[in-house]
């Protein structure tokens, strides 16, 4: 049987979370949950988009994951339906969908209220349990072009230059942004470079943390192969005065 992920911005601190999965034990008490995370910043599609991206794909195909968002769906009676690089989403209609999906136009499905007996999340959760149990998502609803597009930022690369943002601060302070390593290996072949952030620069890139002192700064490339910068021990955003959108540029020597 497929797995049921939840990631969600609910918090832990209420009963949000459990009577979600309280719904699908009941419809299925052989299903297996797992929560990816449920501390998402309220309201924040590009935090969301970030863990879903980074981790969804590491789970089996044909996985289902149930995402809930807590009146950030602007259209509250619709939830949609999409299958992604063999995974199925069941999501509200607030952008995440396109966000996951960044490269190519997912076909979408989408469910109205008149067709769920308990819509929002619980209803949502109603359908993550049918798809599990082998139902497709043009069997449960229609497909549709019409539902919320986001665009995060996009890097701009050239032969001078990446230009990037920070995308997230992690739970360590760190500054995860959208330069992808892919990119910085083709361009810095055989060549110098300067990396800058904020009022800084750096000259090289590590292969970890370990590489440089307690309360020095260190630059690698994460498990998602995007640049990452931290402080060995410290919080980067507070101690370098950056933040989510803050810009970060690699400028390489002719």
């Amino acid at each position: 049987m497929p797995l049921v992920t939840f990631t969600s911005d609910f918090g832990t601190s209420d009963h949000y979370v459990a009577s979600v999965k309280a719904t699908i034990l009941t419809i299925n008490p052989n299903q297996q949950v797992v929560d990816i995370s449920h501390d998402i910043e309220p309201f924040n599609m590009a935090h969301m988009a970030y863990v879903l991206h980074s981790v969804y794909h590491k789970f089996p195909a044909g996985t289902v994951h149930l995402i809930g968002s807590n009146g950030s769906n602007p259209n509250r009676d619709t939830i949609l339906l999409s299958e992604i690089n063999g995974h199925l989403f069941v999501a509200p209609d607030n952008g995440i969908i396109s966000l996951i999906q960044e490269q190519n136009r997912p076909v979408v499905f989408a469910i109205s209220s008149e067709k769920i007996s308990n819509f929002n999340t619980l209803g949502a959760a109603r359908v993550a349990c049918a798809l599990a149990g082998g139902d497709k998502p043009e069997n449960l609803a229609e497909h549709t072009d019409r539902y919320v597009q986001l665009m995060l930022r996009q890097v701009k690369a050239t032969r001078k230059e990446i230009a990037g943002h920070i995308i997230r601060v992690d739970h360590y302070g760190n500054l995860i942004t959208n330069i992808k390593k892919l990119d910085f290996d083709i361009l810095s072949k055989e060549r110098r470079y300067s990396l800058q952030f904020g009022r800084e620069s750096a000259s090289s890139i590590h292969q970890s943390m370990a590489d440089v002192e307690p309360g020095e700064a260190f630059f690698v490339f994460n498990q998602e192969g995007l640049l990452l910068i931290g402080i060995n021990q410290g919080h980067a955003s507070q101690l370098l005065g950056l933040n989510f959108d803050s810009p970060v540029n690699i400028q390489f020597d002719d």
